[in-house]
C-alpha cells in the first residue's frame, strides 16, 4: 500500500494531537497531581502513536472504504481494529520496556489490557473525527465563500461590459445625429466623447473612484447631450457632498442620467427638462434624477431598460443597504437612489 503523505494534512493532525494531549494532561493534573510527571510522559508516548494511527485511518483507510470492493474494505477495517487495540497495547508495552512509559495500572489479563487500550483508541477516533470535521467544514465554507465572491465579481464585470458599450452606443448615436445634420457642433461632441472614453479606459478600470471623478463624468455626459438640443432643454445639476474624495464604484450613477435623456428628454416634445441632485452625508448617498416624460403611467409598473436592469443588479452585488425606486407620472419620470456607502459587501 502506497501512502501519499500530504504535509498540510499531517500538520493538521499534529495540531489535533497536541489538543488531544493537552486534554489528557489536564485530566492527569486534576487526578494525579503528585505523580503528574510520570503520567505526562505516558500521555506524550501514547499521543505519538495516536496521531499516527488516526492519520492513517482518516487520510487513507476511510477514503478507501467502498461498497463495490467490500472484501478490501473489511480487511482495511480489521487492520485499523488491530492498530487501535493490539497496536496500542504493544506500543504501551514497548514504552515500558525502553523505560519511557510508567505502568501505573496493572491489568488482570491480556484481554483486560486490550479492552482498555481499545477504549482509548475509540475515544481518539471520536476526538480526531470531530475536530477534523469542524476543520473541513470551515474550509468548505471558506471555499464556498471564495467561489461566491469570484462569481459575483465575474457577474459584476459582465454587467459592466454590457453597460459600457450600451452607454457608448447611445453617445455615438447622438454624434451621428449631429453629423447627419452637418452640425458645427459635431467636432466638439467628438472631443467630449474622447474625454469620456479616456476616463473609461484609464479611470474606470478599478473597483472605486472618487465621487469627484463621477461628478466630472456626469457633467461631461450632460454637456455632450446638450449639444443635441436647443435652448428649450433645461438641465439642472446640483450636489451637496461632504467629502469629494469618498469612494464610489465607477460609472454607477451614469445609467440613471443616461436613462433620463434617452427615454425621457428625447421623447418629450414640449418643455423638456432634467433635474439631477446628488447628496452624500455621513456615508448616505441620495441621487435623484427627474426628467420630462410623455409616457402614460401603467398599472404594471415602470418598464426597466437594460441600463436600469443592470444598475439594479450591480447594486445587489455591491451593497447590502440600498433602495432604487422608479416613479412614472403623466408628465415626469423620477428615479431615486439611496445607498448606505458603508454597507459595501
Amino acid at each position: 500500500m502506497k501512502l501519499k503523505l500530504d504535509p498540510k494534512r499531517l500538520k493538521l493532525f499534529l495540531w489535533i494531537g497536541a489538543a488531544y494531549l493537552a486534554l489528557w494532561l489536564l485530566v492527569d493534573l486534576a487526578q494525579h497531581p503528585d505523580a503528574f510527571g510520570g503520567w505526562a510522559l505516558n500521555e506524550i508516548w501514547r499521543a505519538v502513536y495516536i496521531v499516527f494511527v488516526n492519520f492513517l485511518f482518516f487520510e487513507y483507510t476511510l477514503p478507501k472504504l467502498s461498497r463495490k470492493r467490500i472484501f478490501r474494505s473489511i480487511l482495511l477495517l480489521l487492520g485499523q481494529f488491530f492498530f487501535y487495540s493490539f497496536g496500542l497495547y504493544a506500543w504501551r508495552e514497548l514504552g515500558i520496556q525502553v523505560g519511557i512509559h510508567t505502568s501505573f495500572a496493572t491489568y488482570t489479563s491480556f484481554g483486560h489490557g486490550l479492552g482498555e487500550q481499545f477504549g482509548a483508541g475509540i475515544f481518539s477516533i471520536v476526538f480526531f473525527g470531530i475536530i477534523r470535521h469542524i476543520y473541513e467544514y470551515r474550509k468548505l465554507r471558506e471555499a464556498a465563500q471564495l467561489l461566491r465572491i469570484e462569481k459575483q465579481e465575474a457577474e459584476l464585470n459582465y454587467l459592466k461590459s454590457q453597460t459600457n458599450p450600451h452607454f457608448l452606443f447611445n453617445t455615438l448615436n447622438n454624434i451621428y445625429v449631429l453629423a447627419r445634420d452637418k452640425s458645427d457642433l459635431a467636432p466638439e461632441s467628438i472631443l467630449r466623447l474622447s474625454k469620456i472614453l479616456r476616463f473609461m479606459l484609464y479611470e474606470a478600470g478599478g473597483a472605486y473612484i472618487a465621487i469627484e471623478q463621477e461628478l466630472k463624468i456626469i457633467s461631461d455626459y450632460i454637456a455632450l447631450e446638450q449639444l443635441r438640443y436647443d435652448d428649450s432643454l433645461h438641465v439642472n445639476f446640483n450636489h451637496d457632498i461632504e467629502d469629494l474624495r469618498q469612494a464610489l464604484p465607477p460609472l454607477l450613477l451614469i445609467p440613471l442620467v443616461e436613462n433620463a435623456f434617452k427615454h425621457g428628454v428625447s421623447e418629450t416634445r414640449h418643455h423638456p427638462f432634467v433635474d439631477i441632485h446628488l447628496s452624500v452625508k455621513q456615508r448616505q448617498l441620495a441621487f435623484i434624477v427627474k426628467n420630462s416624460s410623455e409616457t402614460v403611467a401603467q398599472e404594471g409598473g415602470v418598464k426597466e431598460h437594460i441600463g436600469l436592469s443592470n444598475l439594479r443588479r450591480q447594486l445587489e452585488l455591491l451593497y447590502q443597504e440600498y433602495d432604487l425606486s422608479l416613479k412614472q407620472s403623466d408628465d415626469a419620470f423620477t428615479a431615486t437612489l439611496n445607498i448606505n456607502l458603508s454597507s459595501h459587501v
